[in-house]
């Protein structure tokens, strides 16, 4: 009895996040500000109509309440949408929504089911607003064994025998949009075993694909050890400075991408190596350090 109904609430969630997921999509392509607002920050980033509705992209109005009231009016339990994390309660005990004024990305699982929401502010004036809202943990939802656009990326994974990581939802998109869908994202979270493992049923090679910024160099570094020890098949691919592999897929097309990347990813060895003995310059306890990291490496 107790795992039915664990199971049941679980299909409630999802019953829950599938709503949400219809209204923030009919929000975007109906409502005035959707299409004002929300429609012209996905076409200034320039994402096709049809990319729009394959990851079915959606809006929230500056309404604190917008989604809740339409949830309730349509029967749904509040103890659901707090628990999904789609609203939450106040300590007045009023509900109100989490991604009111926001562009918003669902997160589908490996099945297509809609798991999560990330949500985007547009004014990014204000620096007390957080850029990024994205859900809390649920019963549903565990961000260490979820990829972003796992879904429409497995088969091209398959095909290909390749997968490209990257680490945010416009990286995913643009690079879909230039005709590279063998791509997921670990939407800013360190990379987990779990994310890994799910990868490692699709594919042993993998690329990672990072800005050239310090914060990539690091990112690109700790995912590095974890796919070796994994067994996987590690490339590494830091893009020009300044560029991100969303501005970079906007600039160029699949075939220059592609070739682009067959040009310049280099493996573990290399990427460590350069990295490292330009940081050492010549300095003997750095390079020490140098061998010992990629000694590590290799052990793994």
């Amino acid at each position: 009895n107790e795992e039915k109904l664990a199971q049941s609430i679980r299909e409630s969630l999802f019953l829950v996040n599938n709503f949400a997921n219809s209204y923030f999509q009919d929000i975007l392509h109906n409502h005035r500000d959707g299409q004002a607002i929300g429609m012209s920050y996905f076409r200034q980033r320039g994402f096709r109509d049809d990319i729009i509705k394959k990851f079915q992209l959606g809006f929230s109005t500056e309404s604190r309440d917008a989604l809740y009231q339409e949830a309730k009016r349509k029967g749904f339990n509040t103890d659901y949408l707090v628990k999904t994390g789609l609203c939450y309660t106040r300590d007045d005990g009023q509900v109100r929504d989490r991604f009111w004024g926001r562009v918003i990305f669902p997160v589908h699982t490996l099945s297509g089911k809609v798991v999560a929401f990330g949500g985007r502010v547009l004014n990014t004036a204000d620096k007390k607003v957080a850029k990024y809202v994205n859900s809390p943990e649920s019963e549903i939802y565990h961000k260490s064994r979820e990829l972003y656009g796992i879904y429409f990326a497995k088969q091209a994974i398959v095909k290909q025998d390749k997968c490209f990581l990257v680490e945010g939802y416009t990286d995913v998109i643009s690079m879909h949009q230039c005709g590279i869908e063998n791509v997921v994202a670990n939407s800013g979270t360190a990379l987990t075993k779990e994310q890994i493992h799910l990868l490692h049923r699709f594919t042993n090679n993998i690329t990672l694909l990072y800005d050239g910024d310090e914060a990539g160099i690091h990112a690109a570094q700790r995912g590095t050890d974890m796919l070796l020890a994994a067994g996987m098949n590690v490339k590494i691919l830091l893009l020009p400075d300044g560029d991100d592999p969303d501005s970079f897929a906007r600039k160029h097309d699949a075939a220059t991408f592609r070739k682009y990347v067959e040009e310049h990813q280099v493996d573990f060895l290399k990427f460590k190596t350069s990295l490292l003995l330009s940081q050492a310059q010549n300095d003997p306890r750095k390079l020490s350090q140098l061998v010992a990291e990629i000694v590590t490496s290799i052990s793994f």
